[in-house]
């Protein structure tokens, strides 16, 4: 395994099946068992939802994603719950046609034409 790798697999619990017949069962992270919500930090939520800081934070302004909460006065959290069913409503919304794809650019409006060099 990767380094990423391991961490996803250490972020996201593994699944472990003890009978093919048997549905798996997951074994994860204390907090998870607990009933705690699971918080996540930047560099976690980066291996999750491949966008910018900048994109990220916007996005918290405007409403469009969870908002990040501070534990001490430098450590900065997400809770892992309201990210993934974030995940989860945008691919619903993705797959329903109601996010808007950036536009195009027109050629057309293009001063000259682009060359490559051989």
């Amino acid at each position: 395994m990767t380094r990423n790798q391991d961490r996803i697999h250490m972020l996201m619990g593994s699944y472990e099946v003890d009978k093919p017949t048997e549905p798996p069962k997951r074994v994860g992270p204390v907090a998870i068992l607990s009933g705690l919500p699971r918080t996540i930090r930047r560099h976690e939520l980066h291996m999750i939802v491949p966008l910018a800081d900048t994109t990220i934070y916007e996005m918290e302004i405007r409403g469009e994603f969870p908002r990040r909460y501070y534990l001490t006065s430098r450590c900065v959290v997400w809770d892992l719950g309201e990210v993934e069913a974030w995940l989860r409503q945008r691919r619903k919304d993705s797959d329903a046609g109601r996010i808007k794809k950036a536009p195009s650019p027109d050629v057309r409006l293009r001063k000259t034409r682009p060359i490559k060099e051989h």
